[in-house]
């Protein structure tokens, strides 16, 4: 791995910082090196908008090499949500840029006294001001920015105004909509008065074997241009799942409280490709080209298209079947700079409260939530963009936005975090995937819906079994997550559907290693582990892995209507099948010691 530059806002310094080779070795890169990285400087007394808390753009060591899909890289530190390890996966062209200027990294820290940006070209870092950027949306500044440096080919990552007013579900963008959306780092972001980072450069990216990884390379993107699920994703997008989800009752339906959805086929990725659809895009390198670009009646430009999860959290998720009102929030939320899971997910609460009487239109700035109500819908949105009214109670998440009408057990939340669009009562191994995820209720840590759907991975000891096996599928979720956090560390796309021995493979000619799929593995369970000890020292237990309650209770219509989770089941199989102390929900010392992790069971079991 290249250097890390270090950089105090406060004092306007900036140092480089060579990761130890050890740590290389065992973490590989992106966010699992994060995680040994920042582990000693995330502590339970952290305020994650504090000056002192850090921001880590990381890359791994295949971002920017047009390997299959990695033209990603990750944004780490502490989730000012959730008080919880925090790592977001972004794709477009910035991390390969970064790679490019001879960096792996940026560890910012401090706060600026006013807004700034940083403008990075190869090594040399200005930081400039920003204030006349303040207030900007995100597309806006990313075209400011650029104009102002003059350079061609600079790469931009982004805050919008949620950023700037702190929003704890704040995203970071950079190029045609490319997110790092989920734990609120670009609140941390704005909490240091950094509105943007510019970057450039003209260095070869550095491969161990060039000409071996040429080769693996080629062929894996051949295979991946011709794999079903990359076809299927290219033509008609994340969002062609939905209708298949509504069959399995797998989608959410009114805040997650129904089956099914009479609407589904008027805002599924079949009826945006028929529709709306006038192209696509890619990130660096990718073969696939999952990024939808749509064009509506009225408008006068091409935009960025929803994704599923913008798709579902506006639309079956508040039982809006307009997909052109999705369009708009979800580029609405892209322009102010924040998730749309969490704001979605969120808005869907003050909906359900207000229907359950809890609050009123006395509390909701006289707006009337009715579901499929578009007119209300924007409205909150951009009150939670402006933290205006009862936006500010909505921008600080669904956990605290319920806790303020005494109703938090009415969240769809764990641990902070808002949960995804995939209900674990049609794909139980989803619920395992929120309960125990290192930053909260995610979907991206371990997708497992994928392999409830039938996509099994025996290879990495994953066998199939039904969509709604409980307790026996356990030890196959512990193994999938794993798998999964070698993605975030290479760092490749979910969406990518290659083997795991091609993925060793290319990792060891891009890296000098020598490993086995099973190092792969135990790579994975090492950081999967390490996130684990981190969330411990802060503070989380084992009485933490829960699900809502909104989740245990069975759908009574739709394909998993009367369905029951039996969460404490799986989580006992889970446990065992982790190695961890079924008592404080720790990894225990034998297993940290098994996986070279000495000081961190030291800290965790002195």
């Amino acid at each position: 791995m290249q250097p890390i530059l270090k950089i105090d806002l406060t004092t306007g310094k900036n140092e480089e910082y060579k990761i130890p080779e050890q740590w290389e070795k065992d973490f590989l890169g992106g966010a699992s090196l994060a995680a040994r990285i920042l582990y000693s400087s995330l502590t339970p007394e952290l305020d994650a908008l504090s000056p002192e808390a850090p921001l880590l753009f990381l890359m791994g060591p295949m971002t920017g090499t047009s390997g299959p899909t990695t033209g990603r890289f990750v944004i780490c530190g502490k989730g000012p949500a959730t008080g919880l390890w925090a790592e977001s996966n972004i794709g477009g062209f910035w991390g390969p840029e970064l790679r490019a200027a001879g960096y792996d990294g940026l560890w910012i820290t401090g706060k600026a006294p006013e807004p700034v940006y940083l403008w990075l070209n190869g090594n040399s870092l200005e930081l400039r001001k920003a204030a006349h950027l303040w207030g900007d949306n995100t597309y806006t500044t990313q075209d400011k920015v650029k104009e102002e440096v003059g350079e061609k080919g600079t790469r931009v990552c982004v805050i919008g105004v949620a950023g700037e007013k702190q929003v704890l579900f704040a995203s970071i963008m950079c190029d045609h909509g490319r997110m790092a959306g989920r734990t609120g780092m670009g609140a941390v972001m704005g909490s240091k008065n950094l509105k943007a980072i510019a970057v450039h450069g003209e260095n070869e990216i550095p491969i161990f074997d060039l000409k071996t990884y040429k080769n693996l390379r080629s062929e894996s993107n051949r295979k991946l241009r011709d794999d079903n699920e990359a076809k299927i994703i290219r033509e008609i997008g994340t969002g062609g799942v939905a209708n298949y989800a509504e069959y399995l009752g797998s989608l959410p339906v009114q805040y997650y409280s129904k089956g099914s959805f009479e609407g589904i086929d008027a805002v599924s990725g079949s009826k945006m490709t028929e529709s709306i659809l006038v192209g696509r895009s890619a990130c660096q390198g990718c073969v696939i080209a999952c990024g939808r670009v749509v064009k509506l009646p009225t408008d006068k430009f091409k935009r960025k298209g929803p994704e599923h999860e913008t798709m579902v959290g506006f639309g079956a998720n508040l039982l809006n079947d307009n997909l052109e009102s999705i369009v708009d929030m979800g580029d609405l939320c892209d322009r102010y700079g924040m998730d749309t899971i969490s704001a979605s997910n969120t808005i869907g609460l003050a909906f359900r409260l207000y229907d359950l009487g809890i609050i009123t239109q006395k509390d909701t700035d006289g707006i009337e939530l009715t579901w499929g109500n578009v007119d209300a819908i924007e409205q909150l949105v951009r009150k939670i963009g402006a933290r205006d009214g009862i936006g500010d109670l909505l921008a600080q998440g669904s956990k605290r936005f319920g806790a303020h009408f005494n109703a938090e057990e009415e969240a769809v939340q764990v641990n902070g975090l808002e949960v995804a669009y995939h209900d674990p009562r049609g794909v139980s191994g989803m619920a395992l995937s929120y309960a125990t995820s290192p930053r909260g209720a995610c979907h991206n840590q371990s997708d497992y819906f994928f392999v409830d759907f039938g996509h099994s991975q025996e290879k990495i000891g994953i066998e199939f079994l039904p969509r709604q096996a409980q307790a026996e599928k356990s030890q196959y979720v512990a193994k999938h997550q794993d798998w999964r956090t070698m993605f975030n560390a290479m760092v490749m796309c979910i969406f990518a559907n290659v083997e795991p021995d091609e993925q060793t493979q290319l990792i060891n000619a891009a890296c000098g290693l020598n490993w086995t799929m099973e190092d792969l593995m135990k790579a994975g369970e090492r950081a999967w582990n390490l996130k684990r000890a981190i969330n411990n020292r802060m503070g989380l237990t084992r009485a933490n892995d829960k699900l809502p309650k909104a989740l245990l209770e069975p759908l009574k219509d739709g394909g998993s209507a009367g369905f029951e989770l039996d969460l404490p089941g799986m989580l006992y199989s889970y446990y065992e099948a982790r190695g961890w102390d079924l008592e404080t929900g720790k990894p225990s010392r034998e297993k940290l010691l098994e996986l070279g992790l000495d000081d961190i069971a030291k800290d965790l079991w002195n």
